[in-house]
């Protein structure tokens, strides 16, 4: 009896040792759930039990950080082909000379952290891509309707390239200029002849299409329409020009009577500025609504003249876009009819009759539906004796104005290397770091699921790999390195999957990697995130 009692009394000793223990493993595990990002933080001296930092530490593929907000802000750069502007240079290049300046406009602006190129692929009713609805244009290959050769679709090579180096594509087009005076002889390949009934010349050698014919709004409809269907681009852009400002006709009246009597004849009784008005009004409603039916991230911008009439705000002086082009915009933008609008505020920051920032407050306070508004900056040839300095103050200025939606697009690309110090000025301030474009909310997404990341060790590396079930929704990457504490963000283009990234750097050592996926709009995935050990 008293072997047995001894016996017991050791089984009751090892169970009470186990039950300790098991109390110390259920406490440590109860607090792995609930610590954060406090999990490295000392703990209570009065603490009962003392748990180790790594048994409290989330394993990989559950590691909670509070990663830092990414930098974002619109800059695009118009690439303008009327009049071979900026490209391609000559409408006489070889197809190899135009892919080669078209690599060295697009290299120059990703080197430079710009994220967007607004191209304009049909300059006056023809194309600069393969179309079956327009003539090739003249300001590609030196005559109206013919192919470059050997063929080619610039567009699509636009597109391509541009996407290659995490910039988006915005495909420009002028809806009403049918010819341009530059454009070379009016040929039977010119949509002037082939819709001779809706377009109208004008007395400084242009056509227009008749805004407000029927017509006119359904081919322009079906153009964009088959831009959108056939094409992976970001957004349609319109530029300022609707109907043709007055110098055009050398100050005379729009001659548009067939139209205007026809609207009377059937009982119309708005005035004739009032009806061109709402004739352009009733276009941009139908391209904004037809082109998210066709793609629904597809994005529309406009970039108006920068007045909407003189004395809004008060003091601006100028011309009038709202009597002299029947452009609306102030109604478009209270509308909602665009995804961005870029008023094109082309003077100096301390221009009495057009003050930058009363203009940019203006328009933002007409921007009632919460769109996208990036102003447009002239940085060929604002008059300023410092036109860098002037364009740096002015993109300042708008991030000031525009808190977390900033964003700007330089009227032209020339501008950038035409002045020495535009480019360093530019990526030695406000453009140091690259950025993504800002999000737009109000547009419907496609899914986007947390990439998977892998990571080994290499030496004196960590070797990083990611990859996404639904790849085909992401347009970038966001690589996220922590050093000693402080989180460091790299932005990658899509075919980027793997990274090299140092255990140490200058003095500090890695301890963790997260990546994250972007869509087309901006949209971010849900992180995954590694603990390097």
């Amino acid at each position: 009896m008293k072997i047995n009692k001894i016996k017991i009394l050791f089984l009751l000793g090892l169970f009470a040792s186990f039950s300790s223990s098991c109390s110390v493993q259920k406490s440590a595990s109860t607090t792995k759930n609930t610590v954060k990002d406090n999990r490295y933080k000392a703990k209570p001296k009065d603490s009962v039990i003392a748990v180790k930092p790594q048994v409290v530490a989330p394993v990989d593929e559950d590691f909670k950080v509070n990663l830092p907000a990414i930098n974002r802000e619109f800059r695009g750069a118009w690439i303008a082909s009327v009049a071979n502007i900026n490209w391609p240079s000559r409408n006489n290049l070889s197809v190899e000379q135009q892919k080669a300046e078209a690599i060295s406009m697009l290299n120059m602006l990703q080197e430079n952290n710009f994220n967007a190129v607004i191209f304009q692929a049909r300059p006056s009713a023809d194309a600069l891509y393969t179309s079956e609805l327009e003539p090739w244009s003249y300001f590609l290959t030196g005559k109206t309707g013919e192919p470059p050769y050997p063929n080619y679709d610039p567009l699509q090579f636009w597109i391509e390239e541009s996407h290659k180096r995490g910039m988006e594509l915005h495909v420009w087009l002028n809806p009403y200029r049918a010819h341009h005076s530059n454009g070379g002889t009016v040929s039977n390949q010119s949509m002037v002849n082939k819709l001779s009934d809706i377009t109208i010349k004008l007395k400084n050698g242009m056509y227009w299409f008749d805004p407000a014919n029927p017509k006119t709004q359904g081919h322009v409809s079906n153009v964009v329409k088959d831009l959108v269907k056939r094409y992976d681009l970001d957004a349609i852009h319109f530029d300022d020009y609707f109907y043709p400002y007055a110098t055009y006709n050398r100050g005379a009246d729009f001659p548009d009577h067939a139209s205007w009597n026809a609207y009377q004849s059937s009982g119309g009784t708005l005035t004739r500025a009032d009806w061109r008005r709402d004739s352009v009004n009733k276009f941009v409603e139908r391209i904004y609504k037809e082109i998210h039916a066709e793609k629904n991230h597809v994005r529309f911008g406009i970039s108006p003249f920068g007045i909407w009439k003189p004395g809004f705000p008060e003091g601006v002086v100028g011309s009038s876009q709202y009597d002299e082009l029947y452009a609306d915009a102030k109604l478009w933008l209270n509308k909602g009819w665009v995804d961005y609008f870029s008023p094109q505020l082309y003077w100096p920051i301390e221009s009495k009759g057009q003050p930058f920032a009363n203009l940019l407050n203006w328009w933002k306070s007409e921007n009632t539906m919460n769109r996208h508004l990036w102003p447009g900056l002239n940085t060929v040839e604002i008059k300023t004796a410092d036109r860098p300095t002037e364009i740096k103050n002015q993109i300042e200025l708008s991030r000031q104005i525009l808190n977390n939606d900033a964003g700007e697009v330089h009227w032209s690309i020339a501008g950038l290397t035409k002045n020495s110090n535009m480019l360093p000025t530019l990526k030695n301030g406000p453009y140091k770091e690259k950025a993504l474009t800002p999000k737009s909310p109000w547009i419907k997404a496609g899914p986007l699921e947390k990439p998977t990341l892998f990571t080994n060790d290499n030496g004196s590396f960590i070797q990083t790999s990611w990859s996404s079930k639904n790849i085909a929704n992401v347009f970038q990457w966001v690589l996220f390195k922590q050093y000693n504490g402080i989180w460091e963000t790299e932005i990658l283009t899509l075919e980027t999957l793997s990274k090299e990234i140092p255990k140490s750097k200058d003095g500090k050592i890695l301890n963790a990697v997260a990546i994250k996926a972007i869509d087309r709009l901006g949209n971010e995935s849900n992180y995954m995130a590694k603990k390097v050990r």
